[in-house]
Parts: structure tokens; C-alpha cells; sequence
């Protein structure tokens, strides 16, 4: 029956299609819904056809199932690990910086020069480590400019795609053709499609640069309600004779190397001392009263500027200046009315003991008196910033006395490790450009090392993996697959021939880039090039023109994979980042499709000589 398995299929895809665009259900609902779908039909009733038989026999659940094993996929899973230990130990802060300041006061002109150097780079490197790359320093330079994560990250991936068209080597798809063609004895040299591939490039990156990110979704990154607020903590910090912050001078009347931590007022030896401060020197043994961001606190704990232990007064030493392990976490609590610890000092409250947390800071409505830490009674209503391993802070949900404040949870960054996993991402890339490895084996590698260095923990890692990326790309495998193999693929193909028919050249030369850009989003863009590259030097021959044109045509028309999150893995990469959806590469890449189809249309017959 194979019209009924090919009919079959096509609805389903369709149906996919349609449910992901129309957000009325969740991504993994779809996925899901669809892979049972294609399973059922092929499972209920087998199918062995033409394209079965030509390939050994019906087509199984195993290999509909093996999307699930792809190396795309482990790849894309591997480099999110990987990017969320660049995150876990701030790597790409200091980076992100640099690139900041060079865009001065703009908002948009740091992403600006960011996107036009991934594309030059893509050129000459392949397009996924380059997109790899710049993810973590536009995700950093996003929040630093308050710039929505979804206006950056598709112009981040489209433009790499655009700069991987101008040479052999800037994508994997580029280099497949080239091997494809080579079995037909034609040779395509590095530079051989960069005069189009540039024209391509240049009209896109238009509409990429200053159109795109325009109408882009404004939708937030899910961060906790820490992370979000500016709001100022008042902590409290007791100097160790090795503490980073002894020696620091006044200067102004204030003390601007305790970073982004503001000196509210510095206790010595039972003598309090208010702002501003002139001619001073902290020294070992100072007690200093702080206010802080959230972010600012756990900047100092990385660093191992802030005390863990100021609620335990069985200790001589009350700092803890090694900074906190990768299981160590910060998250917020308020006290609850009718709290039993209402009206204790944190000292006497037993917190530690009892939960096994510190408190590092106090957030009060009302304004708080200018007192040391140890000397501040707790009122309902006051949040506590509290660090503890992530085990103790798990412990204080269903606390009617404390309240935690769901998903506020964040751990504390690994800073003494930056360099370690700046090294191990640095590792990847170049094993990757320089085809060393192949990429998935340097990802794999990568995210196992940043694990076992101590860059993030297992919890963290678990967050990076990304279940809708996941479920998509293995539903949408099975899909492709089922079309290939029923043969829905290649009869797409030789019904748009047909229809082209007794036309010119350069009418059938754009209609075949139209319908691979089409196909190149639906199946893989490596599938549509192999099975697109011997029907265009058919084509060439039958008409009796160079093959050169039709060459071009399936390597840039394979790479307008735009219109969906599946079309490329670049795509995949960018969407856990920019919280998108389906519908947005629908939207944001239909037309630049469109955009590149008609410039290749237009232009590919003068510039070709056809």
C-alpha cells in the first residue's frame, strides 16, 4: 500500500506543521503527539516498497526511531552542557565587556558588531562553532543592555548561515556537494561560489541586521526573581587575615575596590565608623556592614569576598574566604507573619544549624537602621538572601516559618575555574574547525570535562538539556525519514520538473531553488543537497549548460534553512536561548527565504551567463 503510507505521511507532516505554527499546544505535546503518529502508521502497517526494497526491506521502528541517536542532536545537547559551564564560572564576562564598551552608549551597536563578525568568521569557519561561540557573549552583553534574548539570537544563527554560503568550508552542506559532484569529475575549487554566495550574503544580512531584529518577539529570559531585581541586600563581612579585601584603601571617601558592594559601615575592634571614609585602610579583624545587589553578593562569594558563616557564633573564625563549590547555591526567603523567627537576630536564630544554610543578606521594605548584621532582629515580610549546597535549600520547601521563593534557586559562580572552561571551549571549537574530531566527539568530550573540572555541577548540567529540543529533532527525523523512504521526497521532485517543463534555464533554475529552499526546512539540509545534486547535473546535461548554476543553486538554495528550528543546527543552538518558538523561525525566516530565493532568481542567470 505504499499510496496510502505516502498520503499518510504527508498528512501527518502537515498536521505537524500546522499544530507547531498554531501554539495552541506545547512543542513537546506535538513532538510527541507526531512521532506516535508516523509510529503507528509504519508499526500497524508495515511498508515495504520500492524505496524499502532498494534499502533492504520495510522501514522499521528502529530507524524511524533513530533520530533519538543523532549526531546533530548529541551534538546540540553537548554544546548546551558546554555553554552552560561558560555561564556557571563567568567566562565570558570580562569578553562581554570589552565588546560593550566598543559600541559606547548604543544599545544595539555591541550586537551589531557581533552579528557582522559571526558572519565573517562563518566564512571561513564552519558556521556551528562560530554560532557556539558567540552564543555566551551575546547572552551576557544582552542582559548588560537589558535587550530582549529573542531580538539577537536567530539574527545570530541566520547571519552565520549567510557567511557559510561565501566559501567551501563555511558549512558542512557546502563540502557535502562537493563531494557528491566530485564522483561526477567536477572539481569545486574554495573560492568558486563567493562571488554569488557575497551577493546572497549582502541582500540577507539586510534584512538580518536591520529589519529582523525589529520585529523579533520582545520575550524575556526566564531568570528567578533574584536574578530580575535590582533590589539592595544589607549583609555583613568579618575580615580573615587573608581575606582579598584587606589593604583596600579609601578613596573619595569611599571604598571602590569592594567591587559592586557598597561599605555602609565599617566596625573595628567596638568602634563603629560611618561614610565617608578618609584615610583609611581595611585591615584583618574589620567587621564591614555591606549593601548589595543579589548579583553583587554572589559575584563576592565567587570570588571568595564574602563570609558564609556570620550566623554561627561557635567559631573563632567567622569567614569563610575559599569560594563556595559548584553545588552552592543562593536563593531567597521571607519570613513568614507569625514566623517563630521574627524578632531573633540571625546569630540566634539557628538557621545553620538547623538547615545546614547561611544568611548572607536582609531585605526590609522599610528603611533599616545603619547596625551591624548580628545586631538586626528579623521582622514578617523580611527576605533573606541564604547560600547553602542545593540539598539544604531543597529542604526549606514546605517551611511555614520561612518561605522560599519558588525557583530563585541559582548557584553561585565558579570564577576561579573561568579559565579552565574558556580552555575546554577553546579546545572545542578548534577541534572542530580544524576537522581534528569530528564535532560531536569534541562536544561530548567537552561536556564531560566541564563536569569533572568542577565548572558546574550535574544539576546544572541536567538544566542545560533541553527536552523540546530534544523531542523535536527526534520527531522531525522520523518524519524526514518516513518521507525518504516512502519516496514522498523524490516524487516532490519530479513533479516540480514536470511542471517546469519546455521552459527557459533560468525559469527551472529558479523553480528548483525554490522548491530545495522549501524541502531544506522540512528534511535535513545535508538530505536535500544529496538528493537534489545528481538531479541538478541532469538537468544541466538534458539542457546542455554548464552544471556551475545548478551547482550553486542546491548549495545556497540547501542552506536557506530559515523557516524552521529543524532546518539547521544552528537554529537548534539558538532557540533554548532566545526562548523561541516554533512559530518565530516561521515568521522571522520565511522571508529571508523569499529574500534570497528572488536575488539568486534574478541574478544567478547574468551572473552565471544563462
Amino acid at each position: 500500500m505504499p499510496d496510502f503510507h505516502l498520503i499518510a505521511t504527508f498528512a501527518i507532516i502537515a498536521a505537524t506543521i500546522i499544530a507547531y505554527a498554531s501554539e495552541r499546544w506545547p512543542m513537546e505535546t506535538v513532538s510527541l503527539v507526531s512521532l506516535a503518529a508516523i509510529l503507528l502508521l509504519f508499526g500497524v502497517v508495515p511498508y515495504t516498497g520500492p524505496a524499502g526494497g532498494a534499502d533492504g526491506g520495510a522501514l522499521s521502528v528502529e530507524r524511524l526511531l533513530a533520530g533519538f541517536a543523532n549526531p546533530a542532536l548529541a551534538t546540540v545537547i553537548a554544546l548546551l552542557i558546554v555553554g552552560q559551564g561558560l555561564f556557571a564560572t563567568d567566562a565570558m564576562e570580562a569578553p562581554a565587556r570589552m565588546l560593550g564598551k566598543m559600541g559606547g552608549a548604543s544599545t544595539f551597536r555591541p550586537i551589531l558588531f557581533i552579528l557582522i563578525g559571526a558572519g565573517i568568521i562563518s566564512a571561513f569557519l564552519n558556521n556551528t562553532p562560530v554560532v557556539v561561540i558567540f552564543i555566551p557573549v551575546l547572552v551576557v552583553i544582552a542582559a548588560q543592555r537589558s535587550i530582549s534574548p529573542s531580538r539577537v539570537f536567530i539574527p545570530l544563527s541566520f547571519i552565520s548561515i549567510l557567511g557559510g554560503m561565501t566559501t567551501l568550508i563555511g558549512s558542512s552542506t557546502n563540502l557535502l556537494v562537493a563531494g557528491v559532484v566530485r564522483d561526477y569529475g567536477i572539481e569545486i575549487g574554495f573560492f568558486d561560489i563567493t562571488g554569488m554566495g557575497v551577493i546572497l550574503a549582502l541582500v540577507g544580512s539586510i534584512y538580518v541586521l536591520f529589519v529582523l531584529p525589529r520585529f523579533m518577539p520582545e520575550r524575556e529570559a526566564e531568570l528567578s526573581a533574584g536574578a530580575k531585581s535590582g533590589a539592595q541586600f544589607i549583609g555583613e563581612i568579618t575580615l580573615g587575615r587573608d581575606h582579598p579585601f584587606v589593604g583596600i584603601k579609601a578613596r573619595a571617601g569611599m571604598f571602590t575596590g569592594l567591587g559592586d558592594l557598597t561599605l555602609r559601615l565599617l566596625q573595628r575592634r567596638d568602634t563603629p565608623i560611618l561614610p565617608p571614609f578618609e584615610d583609611l585602610t581595611l585591615e584583618a579583624g574589620d567587621t564591614l556592614v555591606i549593601t548589595g545587589t543579589r548579583r553583587a553578593f554572589s559575584k563576592a562569594l565567587s570570588h571568595g569576598r564574602a563570609g558564609l558563616e556570620s550566623d554561627d557564633t561557635d567559631t573563632e573564625d567567622t569567614t569563610q574566604d575559599l569560594p563556595p563549590g559548584p553545588d552552592y547555591h543562593l536563593a531567597e526567603a521571607i519570613i513568614s507573619p507569625g514566623s517563630r523567627y521574627a524578632g531573633r537576630t540571625i546569630q540566634l536564630s539557628g538557621l545553620r544549624p538547623q538547615f545546614g544554610i547561611s544568611v548572607l543578606g536582609v531585605q526590609r521594605k522599610s528603611r533599616m537602621a545603619r547596625a551591624a548584621l548580628s545586631n538586626i532582629r528579623l521582622e514578617p515580610g523580611d527576605t533573606l538572601l541564604i547560600g547553602g549546597p542545593m540539598q539544604a535549600i531543597t529542604q526549606l520547601r514546605g517551611n511555614h516559618d520561612l518561605l522560599m521563593l519558588e525557583h530563585s534557586a541559582e548557584a553561585v559562580p565558579q570564577s576561579r575555574k573561568a579559565r579552565i572552561a574558556v580552555a575546554i571551549f577553546a579546545a572545542i571549537v578548534l577541534a572542530s574547525a580544524f576537522s581534528l574530531v569530528p564535532i560531536v566527539v569534541a562536544a561530548i568530550t567537552g561536556a564531560v570535562l566541564m563536569l569533572l573540572t568542577g565548572c558546574l555541577s550535574f544539576l546544572q548540567a541536567a538544566r542545560a538539556f533541553d527536552r523540546q529540543i530534544f523531542l523535536l529533532v527526534g520527531s522531525s527525523v522520523a518524519l524526514a525519514t518516513a518521507l525518504e523512504f516512502t519516496g514522498g521526497a523524490q516524487l516532490i521532485a519530479d513533479t516540480a520538473l514536470a511542471l517546469m517543463g519546455g521552459a527557459g534555464p533560468a525559469v527551472i533554475l529558479s523553480g528548483l531553488f525554490l522548491v530545495m529552499a522549501a524541502l531544506t526546512n522540512v528534511l535535513s539540509n545535508n538530505a536535500t543537497a544529496v538528493l537534489f545534486t545528481p538531479i541538478a547535473l541532469s538537468i544541466a546535461n538534458g539542457l546542455g549548460i554548464s552544471p556551475a548554476p545548478f551547482i550553486a543553486a542546491v548549495i545556497f538554495a540547501a542552506n536557506s534553512s530559515f523557516a524552521t528550528p529543524i532546518g539547521y543546527q544552528t537554529n537548534l543552538l539558538v532557540m533554548g536561548p532566545g526562548h523561541y518558538r516554533f512559530s518565530d523561525f516561521l515568521r522571522a525566516g520565511t522571508p529571508l527565504v523569499i529574500i534570497i530565493w528572488l536575488t539568486f532568481s534574478l541574478l544567478a542567470p547574468w551572473y552565471y551567463g544563462i
